[in-house]
């Protein structure tokens, strides 16, 4: 991935995150308390993802989907239970806002977030897995987005 696709994709995450935001509310289904706590606590959570991921992220930490020369394969903390925490957050955040916004065009929108994330992953798994030769291994017990169930 260049670094002009990397930030055509952070643009692209950005413009939907906007969208969502700003697009007005639809009737897909009644909004009120429950959807509203429902969606506040869902952004919250995602809020609070984003950041402990970042934290510990540190120095590794990057705007763009492509690993730092000097940076570190993050393994513990939420990166434990899923490969890009932080694209996890994003998307409880987006989904947070579409469960209170109740539109087809919420809707569409956190699906192309989706598609947006899942291609930055992507990129950038391709990117890790030539930088660590343990990546491939982190990969296959770890989910992207969403913890992987696994049998006991």
């Amino acid at each position: 991935m260049t670094p002009s696709t990397g930030w055509a994709l952070v643009g692209a995450q950005f413009g939907l995150l906007a969208a969502l935001i700003i697009l007005p509310p639809g009737d897909l289904w009644s909004r009120g308390l429950v959807t509203g706590v429902l969606g506040g606590a869902l952004v919250v959570a995602g809020l609070l993802v984003v950041v402990g991921a970042g934290l510990r992220l540190g120095p590794s930490l990057t705007p763009l989907p492509i690993p730092k020369d000097d940076g570190e394969l993050i393994t513990g903390g939420l990166y434990r239970f899923v490969r890009h925490p932080i694209y996890t957050g994003v998307l409880a955040m987006a989904a947070g806002i579409v469960v209170f916004q109740a539109s087809v065009a919420h809707l569409v929108g956190f699906a192309e977030l989706w598609g947006v994330l899942t291609l930055k992953a992507l990129g950038e798994e391709r990117m890790l897995s030539e930088k660590y030769e343990n990546y491939r291994e982190y990969a296959s017990r770890t989910g992207r987005f969403l913890p992987r169930v696994t049998k006991p």
